[in-house]
């Protein structure tokens, strides 16, 4: 291995090439020439960093470029590989050390062989029982008895008293949120909400030409004292609320905090917006706020962050029938109804149990990337939970965040800065890190180990002397 370093070592320096560049050329030729073989283990990142005399982002984006040519693949833990025939799953995507998307929040890949074969499975056996033109056919919206009964089903260890009869199966958990707001709200009605909220309410709000109104909020979750002091001075027409894993900052309401939402929604007779895409993933789970207050909240939950965005079915809760009857007829005239053969799949999963095989499965993945970003993060101050694929990291001093941003994007690294989720003004200085997607767990360690040297490095030394291009960051791009 040393010997490969310093073969490295003189071939870089006398490339006329950018250094990320020159050191995937190096690998290539010692590829070619036979100086590496096939399944060998190649330097670690520090180690070639040190001998190059140049920053881990650099060398990293060395084995990056490498991989992008289809040189080398990363392993969970154990370090980058030349590529070669070895035995997996042909319809898995290569691990490569390359750029990873970290601005979706979208849930981990689990690596289980027999996870993906059922899964697959269950789209192989679309349609089997069914007359296929029943699935071509327009459907009455929110979705049929056995749907909604399944909706309840999956629910059940969150609202164990969930009426199948005021259940609506939509398309997608964010259609709900823009039917309810539309039947709830109109233009020039104000909506509280956290001063750091979901970007797809804000976008929805916008839409509308709703007012929000951003309530203060600490590591535990929204103030009530700020929502009761709102609600005496002026009810808002709505409350939104993502009370769990909270996107972005991971907050998770405490249930005294809960039950005093609900008692003060109750007292001014507000509506609440419950939405709870990630509460099935904590091991403790907390009752949720429409257990405290059911005849006034809309809970809204998706398959999105269990299983995968595109299957797009979303479950709404709502208090009664006759709240069920007219969310239905807006959501009707938006999105007309959810695609029939993914509700069909999707009540599939639930009853066979594929839903709470994945949902065990990304828990576990997403626990693992948790331990693993406090590990090379250790002494920088950010937020999460153990259960979630995200974290919040308020930027230090002198960075900025939209400087970090930057920085962090000339490395295939793309974070959503703070203010995409800014309910009102100033956006405070931090960015949203996602730690799940197609990326493995190797491809998670070496960018959080980027994102650790980022911020250790003031900016003035992170933006010079490296010869990388400069790269505009584009605020609230990709923001799920």
């Amino acid at each position: 291995m040393s010997n490969d370093l310093s073969r490295w070592c003189a071939t870089i320096a006398a490339s006329d090439r950018p250094t990320y560049h020159a050191i995937a050329d190096a690998i290539a030729d010692d590829i070619q020439a036979g100086r590496l073989r096939a399944q060998q283990k190649l330097p670690p990142l520090r180690a070639l960093a040190r001998s190059l005399g140049v920053n881990f982002s650099t060398a990293a984006r060395g084995y990056a470029e490498a991989a992008q040519r289809g040189l080398i693949d990363g392993r969970t833990g154990s370090g980058s590989y030349v590529r070669g025939e070895i035995k997996s799953d042909p319809v898995r995507r290569a691990s490569t050390v390359g750029p990873i998307d970290m601005s979706m929040n979208m849930p981990p890949e689990p690596g289980s062989a027999a996870l993906r074969a059922r899964l697959r499975e269950g789209f192989a056996s679309l349609g089997a029982g069914y007359d296929i033109y029943d699935l071509l056919r327009y459907q009455e919206f929110g979705g049929a008895r056995r749907d909604r009964e399944a909706g309840a089903a999956w629910m059940a260890r969150r609202l164990p008293n969930a009426d199948p009869a005021n259940i609506l199966v939509c398309p997608g958990a964010h259609s709900a949120l823009l039917g309810l707001s539309a039947s709830l709200l109109r233009a020039g009605d104000t909506l509280a909400c956290e001063a750091i909220s979901y970007p797809g309410m804000k976008g929805i709000a916008a839409h509308l030409g709703i007012r929000p109104v951003g309530l203060p909020a600490d590591r535990d979750g929204l103030d009530p004292d700020a929502f009761a002091a709102l609600c005496a001075a002026d009810p808002p027409k709505a409350l939104y609320i993502n009370p769990t894993l909270n996107n972005p900052t991971t907050a998770t309401l405490p249930a005294e905090r809960r039950a005093a939402i609900a008692e003060i929604a109750l007292r001014y007779g507000v509506p609440i917006i419950e939405d709870d895409p990630y509460g099935c993933l904590p091991k403790q789970r907390l009752a949720p706020i429409a257990t405290y207050a059911p005849e006034l909240t809309f809970h809204v939950a998706g398959l999105s962050k269990v299983l995968g965005a595109g299957l797009r079915i979303g479950y709404l809760v709502t208090p009664n029938v006759r709240y069920t009857a007219r969310v239905s007829s807006t959501m009707a005239t938006l999105s007309v109804m959810a695609n029939p053969a993914m509700i069909q799949l999707a009540t599939r999963w639930i009853e066979d149990g594929t839903v709470r095989a994945a949902t065990l499965a990304i828990r576990e993945e997403s626990m693992a990337r948790q331990q693993l970003a406090a590990r090379v993060l250790a002494g920088i101050d950010y937020r999460s939970q153990p259960e979630a694929f995200h974290l919040w990291l308020p930027v230090p001093a002198p960075w900025n965040r939209i400087e970090l941003a930057t920085r962090l994007q000339q490395h295939g690294i793309a974070a959503v800065v703070s203010d995409a989720f800014a309910m009102r003004a100033p956006a405070p200085e931090a960015v949203r890190i996602c730690l799940g997607g197609t990326a493995s767990r190797e491809d998670c360690h070496r960018h959080l180990e980027i994102i650790h040297d980022a911020i250790k490095h003031l900016p003035a030394m992170a933006a010079g002397g490296y010869g990388e291009p400069f790269v505009d960051y584009q605020v609230g791009r990709n923001t799920a």
